[in-house]
């Protein structure tokens, strides 16, 4: 079953978002408008939103309400992307031109810090003053993520607590922000939308560290960009962690740099592939998956936990 046939149900309410999204970012300024909608048109899977709308199964839905809080995570997800982007000095993504190819630098920067504001004044609506504490969190965490992320870059003697908290603040917060905000505006219990962040975090471990192994084993067009693209990039992640435990196949990875031709980073992909670095890696991201499902397990009856356990067995095993 396709990823998005599993929360079908909700597709008048998605439709409602995405028309708001594009509402939202309007702007007096015609650039700013230009590179936000180039961004928002590139797609991507609207996870967040919809793990807003399933959290806020749990308590009292409106949709007018749901809508602002699932619009104001998505737009912060589209908002690091564009920081990240510049970071990654990439030209690519999901195979359209980023804002930083299309535009250059500096305007991708001000075009994140703009759609960043944008999802603040929608969570303005919210009156809840907990959800405004959590959301302003995680802005901070996700930039300490960006920043630290640029510090260890081809840095090879990092270990694996320094990217399960970077993959942390890169993925795994937002998505956990997305379910604990979305119970928090329905007023679900405490109880309640402290245990959905646990299962956001688990499952948006999972969900990254897929991505690191995708980077590895899928086609560049599954891709839409050159595998091995994180590694080249010095973005050192958990295939790569384990494929250096091994002392020959580390003394190979760490000559890897921005400069490695192609012929060189085929030759490192294989050699990452054949070290079991895949398999173990597929392990640690069943880890988190069972701890989500676990967490879920313990949320009170629900028509969507069926929903929610599907998704984060789809995107915690998919193989692209």
């Amino acid at each position: 079953m396709k990823l998005k046939m599993m929360y079908s149900f909700l597709n008048s309410d998605i439709n409602i978002i995405e028309k708001k999204l594009e509402e939202a970012i309007q702007s007096g300024s015609p650039l700013l408008q230009q590179a936000s909608m180039h961004t928002l048109q590139a797609g991507g899977k609207r996870i967040r939103p919809v793990f807003v709308l399933l959290a806020g199964k749990f308590g009292k839905y409106d949709i007018d309400v749901m809508k602002d809080v699932a619009v104001a995570l998505e737009l912060i997800h589209m908002a690091s992307l564009v920081h990240d982007d510049v970071i990654d000095n990439a030209d690519l993504r999901r195979g359209a031109p980023t804002v930083k190819s299309k535009w250059d630098n500096q305007i991708a920067m001000y075009t994140g810090d703009f759609v960043f504001a944008l999802s603040l004044e929608l969570m303005a609506n919210i009156k809840n003053p907990a959800a405004h504490k959590i959301l302003a969190n995680t802005i901070v965490e996700v930039t300490i993520g960006e920043i630290q992320q640029i510090k260890d870059k081809y840095r090879y003697n990092q270990n694996f607590r320094d990217y399960l908290r970077r993959i942390k603040r890169k993925t795994a917060l937002l998505i956990a922000t997305s379910c604990q905000l979305g119970a928090i505006a329905a007023g679900a219990p405490e109880s309640v939308h402290k245990k959905l962040y646990q299962f956001g975090y688990y499952v948006g471990m999972s969900f990254q560290i897929i991505d690191d192994i995708l980077d590895f084993t899928s086609t560049e067009e599954e891709l839409c960009k050159p595998a091995g693209i994180d590694l080249l990039q010095g973005n050192i992640t958990a295939p790569v962690l384990f494929a250096m435990e091994n002392d020959l196949n580390r003394k190979e990875i760490i000559k890897v740099k921005e400069s490695t031709s192609p012929e060189q980073m085929a030759e490192i992909i294989t050699l990452v592939k054949q070290s079991g670095a895949i398999e173990k890696s597929f392990a640690l991201s069943d880890l988190y998956l069972e701890k989500a499902l676990t967490v879920l397990a313990d949320l009170p009856a629900n028509k969507v936990k069926k929903t929610l356990r599907d998704i984060a067995k789809f995107i915690g095993r998919r193989k692209f």
